[in-house]
């Protein structure tokens, strides 16, 4: 009967909305609806794609590790997710176009947008960033102060000098000058039947030894051509956007953000994290030493969800 417990409250539900309006897929461990007697709330904001199938094995065991009692949501980044047969990827072409809201801009205001209407003022957030979801975090914080957050982890951060990365510097000129020619690779591609797409996939990720196979129909998914182009729209607005890191929201909030680096990150290089934590001594910032990839959902995801419960498990009360 526990057994029977335990994988009821490891199934998540997934809900399919319309926020800002475009389609949006959130991906929620625990209740499903909040109100006023929940007090802490885990906001999963994903990097680019921002697909949150991604997350499901990191939610699950953030869930279950803090024993339940917090629910785990992740909200997709607008329009990077399948919309079900009953909706459309917009709700309203004209003001979704109006609001850019498949921009990098669209997508702080997106967030913003469904915290306020899904996420009851008095409910505590713990925000967890990867990758642009970590800049969106600083956004998110600087355009809304009142916001109760309670901590902020920043996981292999992006929130500045983008292009100027190994990783940026390869692919500024395929996302900000050859963004077409790859809509019609993807284009080609969506058109494969879905058995051949899955199978490329897992071909794709055959050299990851310990591949977390949660992640192969949601890549799947990412091979809808509308889902592909809005993240490579999304990410030619990032290599022109992130410059600057925003010192100045980084402050305001110090004590309730942890950074996280990767050692090999070609989004992130080592020499960012030197410079963050010269400039902030007393910040909360942390180095990987396991070799976690960037993209540490493919295969680490279970790992990295120990760490961050082992970071703040002093910060929430029961």
């Amino acid at each position: 009967m526990d057994d029977m417990v335990t994988a009821r409250r490891d199934e998540p539900q997934t809900d399919f909305v319309y926020c800002s309006g475009a389609i949006t897929e959130v991906l929620k461990f625990g209740s499903c609806q909040l109100h006023s007697g929940h007090k802490v709330l885990f906001l999963i904001l994903p990097g680019n794609p921002g697909v949150v199938g991604f997350y499901r094995t990191f939610m699950q065991t953030l869930h279950s590790m803090f024993g339940y009692r917090h629910p785990v949501w992740a909200v997709s980044h607008a329009g990077h997710c399948v919309p079900p047969d009953s909706m459309d990827m917009v709700e309203d072409a004209s003001s979704a176009a109006e609001g850019d809201v498949f921009g990098l801009n669209g997508q702080i205001e997106h967030k913003l947008a469904f915290i306020r209407k899904h996420v009851p003022r008095e409910t505590s957030l713990v925000l967890v960033g990867h990758s642009i979801g970590c800049y969106i975090i600083l956004e998110v914080m600087k355009r809304d102060p009142e916001l109760k957050v309670t901590k902020a982890i920043m996981l292999f951060p992006t929130i500045e000098r983008m292009a100027q990365t190994p990783q940026g510097k390869v692919m500024t000129p395929v996302l900000c000058h050859m963004r077409y020619v790859a809509y019609l690779s993807l284009f080609l591609l969506s058109l494969l039947p879905e058995g051949l797409k899955t199978s490329l996939i897992k071909l794709v990720f055959g050299g990851i030894r310990s591949l977390d196979h949660s992640v192969v129909q949601p890549t799947v998914g990412l091979l809808n051509g509308d889902c592909a182009a809005n993240a490579m729209y999304m990410g030619g607005q990032e290599m022109r956007t992130v410059l600057e890191r925003d010192n100045t929201t980084i402050r305001k909030n110090l004590d309730k953000l942890i950074f996280y680096y990767g050692a090999t990150d070609h989004w992130c290089p080592v020499q960012y994290y030197h410079d963050i934590k010269q400039d902030f001594p007393h910040g909360d910032f942390r180095l990987c030493e396991n070799g976690f990839r960037h993209a540490f959902v493919l295969d680490t995801g279970r790992e990295v969800a120990k760490m961050v419960v082992e970071w703040i498990s002093g910060d929430l009360t029961t």
